[in-house]
């Protein structure tokens, strides 16, 4: 059965508007396991935008579910990381002006960082994952640099799906879940646990959760933007049956 992993960063955005305390993302999580969620994600960034120390230091004392830190390869967030323990680390690139992740993690380029950061974490007992682009030189040198499993990065097809009325939409929607695929047999093949994420939504997740051999899919914006109206648990539980009827 593939996993969920709910992103919980969207909710402590919207307390960093106004400088507040609430919405507290440590209580999303809780909502978030109520409604089904097996893991729990955040992103504790250089810039604190939204997750910050506190929320990290309580949602490992909280969280009951597999509990997975998304962070870059900077020491000062590594040795956050070391103290933190979360059961799982995922290594992505971080810009200061962007709006999301843009991309994969550049495991080829940056392999020798990502080593030694896999390194410190696995002999803290933390599993490692690299959010990559779903190309094999990428994949091979996550394995290369000790990583247990892999994040596919799912944004190029989540933005063709965007193309609605588009010439060519279909097309290209096709040719992104080929690399997907191409990425995931990739994955499997270099005894990886293959994730993905990024921009999955209710509307598009299906042809992904189709395909055999995913372990998890980690999803936030759309999750939290369903809450709005009918509530986190219950936004959580639909996404939840959604992948696993897709899955079948």
């Amino acid at each position: 059965m593939i996993g969920l992993g709910v992103n919980i960063d969207h909710v402590a955005t919207v307390r960093q508007a106004r400088r507040t305390v609430e919405p507290d993302p440590v209580w999303a999580a809780a909502e978030a396991q109520l409604g089904g969620a097996d893991c729990i994600t955040f992103h504790l960034r250089k810039d604190r935008r939204h997750i910050n120390d506190r929320d990290a230091r309580l949602l490992r004392q909280t969280v009951t579910v597999k509990l997975n830190m998304e962070m870059s390869l900077d020491e000062e967030i590594v040795q956050i990381a070391l103290k933190t323990r979360p059961d799982q680390a995922t290594l992505v690139p971080e810009n200061r002006q962007e709006i999301t992740t843009e991309g994969g993690l550049d495991a080829v380029a940056q392999g020798q960082r990502l080593a030694e950061a896999t390194r410190a974490l696995n002999d803290a007992g933390i599993v490692v994952s690299a959010f990559v682009d779903p190309e094999p030189t990428q994949i091979a040198a996550s394995k290369d640099a000790g990583c247990q499993a892999i994040e596919i990065h799912t944004g190029a097809y989540a933005n063709a799906w965007l193309l609605h009325g588009s010439q060519g939409r279909a097309a290209k929607v096709s040719e992104a879940l080929a690399e997907i695929g191409e990425g995931l047999q990739a994955g499997l093949d270099a005894g990886l646990t293959v994730h993905a994420g990024h921009g999955l939504t209710y509307d598009n997740v299906a042809p992904i959760a189709a395909m055999k051999g995913f372990c998890e899919f980690n999803i936030g914006h759309s999750i939290v933007s369903r809450a709005i109206f009918v509530g986190l648990r219950e936004a959580v539980a639909q996404m939840k049956r959604r992948i696993q009827t897709a899955a079948e």
